[in-house]
């Protein structure tokens, strides 16, 4: 992603989603929330139920495969779970007073549209749309940094659909392992996709999480996710489709201080020894005399030995100097030095 957006540290991402009970208030309040945690951004979805699935409720329609919406039809979640379009300007600039990166999904051109009319700095391709490359194309035509999710995706999608932004010339793609569950079960995971998606496809590679809780967001970033996705929501209480895996604002501000822990934690690569580290290696061992010695007698195990601190010499040098002689008088506690040595 631009460095405007993504300056050399994870981005994290609260997705409002569903989690507004179509309530602008309620919206605006989560917006403000996601600030106060810690957020980079606050992402929205742009469809309706009519831009996304057909009002049909026979059987390509129902939900029945063992999801948390099984029981309804596509036309009726979406229904419930859309967010209004004449609210998109009022959440983004609640989104640019509380200092946040405001932007959303579109899930067909019309969206497309609608969304550079409010400027937005740059789009994310949904995981299940990653398979509608005309959608891609145009998306990425418009010039925005792309964060394309992979949660359904084979390697060949993944990589039709990165093909499909490079082919309008938008290379600036960032692309998010990702567990199409929900919640997702952690052990289906799978973040060591995340440094391998990254050398396969020569893109920055983030993570769309949905499991529970901040452990698999914080393990993606050590392993080098330069986007984190979380559903965010101000009180699970409040219901709707998304709000059993949604995080609350406790649980994500708590994720967001571990992430920037594992930040400063990987650092860089490095042998140097700062100055505290450089004053304890007074404690790292070394060779004394550990009996009373006498002029001309011999270094052996019984009088020498290798303990701390670091006062005498390296214990490398402790198989050269068995056998030979003390050059004076030595009391028990000195540390070895060569002039201490005939």
């Amino acid at each position: 992603m631009t460095q405007a957006i993504h300056p050399n540290r994870c981005f994290i991402i609260a997705e409002l989603s569903a989690n507004h009970g179509h309530s602008l208030e309620t919206a605006l309040a989560t917006v403000r929330a996601a600030k106060a945690c810690g957020a980079d951004a606050i992402k929205i979805q742009t469809y309706t139920a009519d831009t996304i699935t057909l009002d049909c409720d026979n059987e390509h329609f129902q939900i029945n495969q063992g999801t948390i919406w099984d029981g309804t039809t596509l036309y009726k979640l979406y229904q419930e779970a859309y967010t209004p379009w004449e609210w998109h300007a009022t959440i983004q600039a609640e989104a640019h007073r509380e200092g946040l990166i405001f932007f959303s999904t579109p899930f067909d051109p019309s969206a497309v549209d609608f969304l550079e009319t409010l400027d937005v700095p740059l789009y994310k391709i949904a995981s299940f749309e990653i398979t509608d490359i005309p959608l891609i194309e145009y998306t990425a035509s418009k010039g925005k940094p792309m964060i394309i999710s992979t949660g359904i995706a084979t390697l060949a999608d993944i990589d039709a659909a990165v093909q499909a932004c490079h082919r309008v010339g938008n290379h600036d793609i960032t692309l998010l392992k990702c567990t199409s569950s929900y919640p997702a079960p952690v052990e289906e995971a799978n973040l060591l996709t995340i440094p391998n998606m990254k050398q396969t496809f020569g893109v920055e590679v983030g993570l769309s999480d949905h499991t529970l809780g901040e452990a698999v967001a914080m393990a993606a970033t050590a392993l080098g996710a330069s986007v984190i996705e979380k559903h965010f929501i101000l009180d699970r209480a409040l219901g709707g489709p998304d709000a059993s895996f949604s995080m609350t604002p406790d649980e994500f501000a708590h994720m967001v201080e571990g992430v920037r822990q594992v930040e400063a934690a990987l650092g860089e690569v490095s042998y140097h020894l700062n100055d505290k580290t450089m004053r304890n290696r007074r404690f790292a061992r070394s060779l004394f005399v550990c009996k009373d010695m006498k002029a001309g007698d011999a270094f052996t195990s019984r009088n020498v030995r290798s303990i701390r601190p670091a006062d005498g010499l390296p214990p490398v040098h402790l198989p050269s100097l068995l056998g030979r002689h003390a050059s004076q008088d030595i009391q028990a506690g000195t540390p070895l030095a060569w002039s201490l040595v005939s």
